[in-house]
């Protein structure tokens, strides 16, 4: 049994910061909670805004008839005030979490005992760093945080999981479970960073002269074939336009032969609820849309979330996703923005590797075992690689 799960052996203790008793509770849904007491845990991220979780359950992508079950753990003092939160959810299999163990279940399999369930924290199909440990500022994050990490040990006892998977934590997260037993993976993304840039083509100058001159010829392309893009607030755009934004999206999917993670009641729900953290970059031919990158935004950052379109032209793909993003990322005065996972194409447009992290821990003490081995040699290959 690792540290973590030696943490705390009941779901009450006494927390020394605070002098207080810190209890343990599960909910099977975020609106079981107050939204501005979770969105104070939450802090910057969209993703996890009581609103985009929400919308989640309330319109069917998680929950009932699906392979994401919720079950989020909260932490309250004594007096019952939110002290800390873990999204989590139990999964019975391994799809939208782009952190991939299809080979671990296949092992598992092979040696006759059950992968599934498995407990999962994570946004459900949302590969983007952020916190998962959900700790208030006056709290101990150590003993909080602890605790939470325990009451997944004791969930995941409860119903006879395989493993428990921590996806995309923040950097000091990582470490803090790490230490406490769980083992680490390694994964990469590109990003782009705003360096103060005036404009695109203050961009541009950090390029060779032959990629400046790529990127402009691409960008002309679009221009010169009469397409215009729009930057929309979620409540700008017309049921017209969800509409066609919501088919591109879905096409996307269908053409991989798999249905849509969301469907229309979800997006339908975020432009009404957190429309501020909605950005979408609408292609226009004449006056009908042919395209669309769905995205997300903070305070400080934008995210490409999904992409879809009607038309073939060259190069709508990365003016789309990437230049109108670091466009929008540059008048806005953010300054990151992450395009999704994946994509060695996106280093000749600006983007750089950047490391992302997962923690993961196996019920069964063999296969924990050569995870731990496995984990350690592919970190080799990922550094390498980077």
């Amino acid at each position: 049994m690792p540290r973590w799960a030696r943490l705390c052996c009941n779901l009450t203790y006494h927390c020394s910061k605070t002098d207080h008793l810190l209890r343990l509770s599960e909910v099977n849904s975020v609106d079981e909670l107050d939204p501005a007491n979770w969105n104070r845990l939450a802090g910057d991220s969209p993703f996890l805004r009581h609103e985009f979780l929400s919308a989640l359950e309330q319109t069917g992508c998680v929950g009932s008839g699906t392979t994401w079950q919720p079950n989020h753990l909260v932490a309250l003092d004594d007096g019952g005030a939110l002290l800390g939160a873990l999204p989590l959810y139990i999964k019975s299999d391994s799809r939208g979490e782009f952190v991939f163990d299809w080979g671990w279940a296949h092992a598992y399999e092979q040696a006759g005992l059950a992968y599934y369930p498995k407990l999962v924290s994570a946004v459900p199909f949302t590969p983007v760093t952020g916190q998962r440990l959900l700790v208030a500022e006056h709290a101990s994050f150590t003993e909080t945080a602890g605790a939470l990490l325990a009451a997944a040990q004791a969930l995941g006892d409860r119903i006879g999981a395989s493993s428990c998977h921590i996806l995309f934590p923040t950097d000091s997260e990582q470490r803090f479970i790490s230490e406490a037993g769980m083992h680490r993976r390694m994964g990469y993304q590109f990003h782009w960073t705003n360096q103060d840039y005036d404009d695109f083509d203050g961009f541009l100058e950090t390029f060779t002269s032959a990629k400046r001159k790529k990127v402009r010829r691409e960008r002309r392309r679009i221009a010169e074939a009469g397409i215009r893009f729009e930057h929309l607030r979620g409540d700008a755009l017309s049921e017209p336009d969800w509409d066609a934004v919501f088919e591109f999206y879905s096409r996307t999917f269908l053409r991989r032969g798999r249905p849509p993670y969301l469907n229309r009641a979800f997006f339908t729900q975020v432009s009404r609820t957190m429309p501020e953290n909605l950005v979408v970059i609408l292609a226009r031919y004449g006056k009908d849309p042919i395209a669309v990158a769905i995205c997300f935004r903070s305070t400080e950052a934008l995210f490409g979330r999904y992409w879809g379109s009607l038309a073939d032209f060259h190069s709508l793909h990365f003016e789309a996703c990437y230049y109108q993003g670091i466009d929008y990322c540059i008048s806005e005065g953010l300054r990151r923005f992450e395009p999704g996972t994946q994509g060695e194409h996106k280093i000749s447009r600006g983007f750089v590797p950047t490391t992302t992290w997962s923690n993961h821990w196996l019920s069964d003490s063999q296969f924990d075992g050569a995870l731990r081995e496995l984990l350690q040699r592919e970190q080799l290959q990922v550094d390498a690689y980077m």
